[in-house]
């Protein structure tokens, strides 16, 4: 974790999980993931609705090593935190109808988080099989572009 020596930050994650008794991979938070029409090859989600409509959308995504979004935007702001797992993503620019990269890449890798504005072009790419959790502003929506 940034800013938080590499001793302590083991320390709070064994903390947080009960002396590594309870996982990622063996919580009941990261089953019953369905696959979801029209989304890329790879991906699974458990999602929850809430009553508020200014509230957020809480998803928790599962990606697999070496599957990829296309570039999309999405209407409301969004975040996500890297449980497990590193991912890629990458900005881009609209010039005339062609989509132009906007800087280098930016890794996320497991206990980081990213933050994407509404309406933002982006893509991510999976470099490791990845366990997400993305939150959005009120509710999800994908446009690809």
């Amino acid at each position: 974790m940034p800013g938080i020596p590499e001793q302590e930050s083991t320390m709070s994650r064994d903390i947080m999980t009960n002396d590594s008794a309870v996982t990622s991979a063996t919580s009941a938070v990261w089953s019953n993931h369905v696959t979801v029409p029209d989304t890329p090859e790879g991906f699974t989600v458990r999602t929850g609705y809430p009553s508020n409509p200014d509230g957020v959308e809480v998803m928790l995504e599962q990606w697999e090593a070496g599957s990829a979004e296309p570039p999309h935007s999405h209407p409301g702001d969004d975040m996500t935190v890297v449980i497990e797992g590193r991912m890629s993503v990458r900005f881009f620019n609209r010039d005339g109808g062609e989509l132009v990269p906007d800087g280098e890449p930016l890794i996320l890798n497991a206990g980081d988080t990213g933050y994407i504005r509404a309406g933002r072009i982006h893509d991510a790419s999976y470099l490791e099989d990845c366990k997400l959790v993305y939150v959005h502003d009120r509710g999800f929506g994908f446009t690809a572009e």
